[in-house]
């Protein structure tokens, strides 16, 4: 049991430790601070510009039916940070990525053979120069490299 709850325990330290899931928690977190900022906004600057737009209220853009109100302004507010959240994860994050992207196909670096294919190379050309110099088993000689 000692072993399993050991195991269990270095299989957990592993995948925490990985480069994926560090990165995943920071981008959780920046996420976090980012839609945070942005409700902000919304909140304090587009907020008021559309409950001014709905009239002398203080209640908003939107209409009365049976004493419940319906605010059309918080769904606009809504809408509108939905779109500076993706314009901004857009211009931010996603343009410079396929630039960037680009950039690596356009300069590629020169293909270089890898060292096993270099080396069996190297033996098929021994084998075939030797098989050139020395006799058959009934003396003649073997023909060249095929």
């Amino acid at each position: 049991m000692a072993e399993e709850k050991t195991g269990l325990v270095q299989g957990f330290k592993e995948f925490v430790m990985r480069g994926n899931v560090i990165d995943l928690a920071v981008a959780v977190v920046v996420g976090g601070a980012f839609a945070a900022l942005v409700k902000s906004f919304a909140d304090n600057i587009i907020n008021p510009i559309i409950a001014a737009l709905g009239g002398s209220d203080e209640i908003g853009l939107g209409f009365t039916v049976n004493g419940q109100f319906v605010n059309i302004g918080a769904v606009i507010t809504a809408l509108l940070t939905f779109v500076i959240t993706m314009a901004i994860v857009y211009f931010v994050f996603v343009l410079p990525m396929n630039k960037a992207r680009a950039l690596a196909k356009i300069t590629p670096k020169a293909a270089e053979t890898p060292p096993d294919v270099v080396l069996l190379t190297e033996i098929r050309d021994l084998l075939a120069n030797q098989r050139s110099t020395f006799p058959d088993a009934d003396g003649t000689e073997a023909p060249g490299p095929r």
